[in-house]
């Protein structure tokens, strides 16, 4: 996928001023490439963050969107959404944390969608079957674009990726097949795909750009040649 009408039908300046890593959008744009989602689908943007990928699931596709995130303010992302032109009744800001279930009633979303985030409470194996997947309709859809490595390297880290990241910060980074072995371990779940993604030097070329001192802190090491070693990972699980 190489072109992104959705993801560009964003000012660049309110990109650059509201993602928080590689960019977002278009992660989001390619993973629900070709998915099966009618409009007013009920959708969880899970770690939906300062709610830029929400604004595009509400407006781009015609979801009604649930923009759950921890850190943010529901205030704030409301006024922004409104500023958006996105009606308050197709988008609600919710303030809960996903390690700890969801603040809705069993089987609620009829799709789960989650950009750069899934990696900090997905790795827990009984989280996927006992914090997620109870929110979701039988037969509902969970899409997760997870920051990923090419292959695990944690037993000898590369100086490049040193550059900007501690082990700490990188024991969240893991290849495919280690996601695969901590999902398949979940009852209750099909793998229906989980690829590469194409768009990762793209979506880090966009957040690398911004002007704040985390994209400046990650700068070093992308331009060293880190993501020579990492990658973004497409997962796409059917709930039986």
């Amino acid at each position: 996928m190489n072109n992104f009408p959705k993801a560009n039908s964003f000012d660049i300046d309110l990109v650059r001023s509201k993602i928080m890593g590689p960019n977002p959008l278009k992660l989001c744009e390619e993973l629900l490439h070709g998915a099966d989602l009618a409009q007013g689908s009920r959708v969880c943007d899970l770690g939906s963050g300062a709610g830029i990928t929400s604004v595009m699931l509400a407006r781009e596709y015609g979801f009604d969107v649930y923009a759950v995130d921890l850190w943010s303010d529901p205030a704030k992302n409301r006024a922004f959404f409104r500023r958006m032109g996105v009606p308050d009744g197709q988008i609600h800001p919710v303030k809960a944390d996903a390690a700890e279930g969801l603040p809705f009633e069993p089987r609620f979303f009829d799709a789960v969608v989650s950009i750069d985030s899934y990696n900090y409470f997905g790795r827990d194996p009984r989280y996927l079957g006992e914090k997620l997947l109870p929110y979701v309709k039988p037969g509902g859809k969970i899409y997760l674009s997870i920051p990923g490595m090419v292959r695990d390297c944690h037993d000898a880290l590369p100086e490049r990726l040193l550059v900007s990241w501690t082990p700490e910060q990188l024991e969240y980074v893991h290849d495919m097949a280690w996601w695969q072995a901590i999902i398949g371990k979940t009852p209750g779940v099909v793998i229906k795909d989980m690829h590469q993604m194409t768009c990762t030097r793209e979506a880090w070329a966009d957040w690398i750009a911004c002007e704040n001192e985390y994209a400046r802190g990650d700068r070093a090491a992308v331009k060293a040649g880190a993501l020579d070693y990492l990658n973004t990972i497409a997962v796409t699980l059917v709930k039986g």
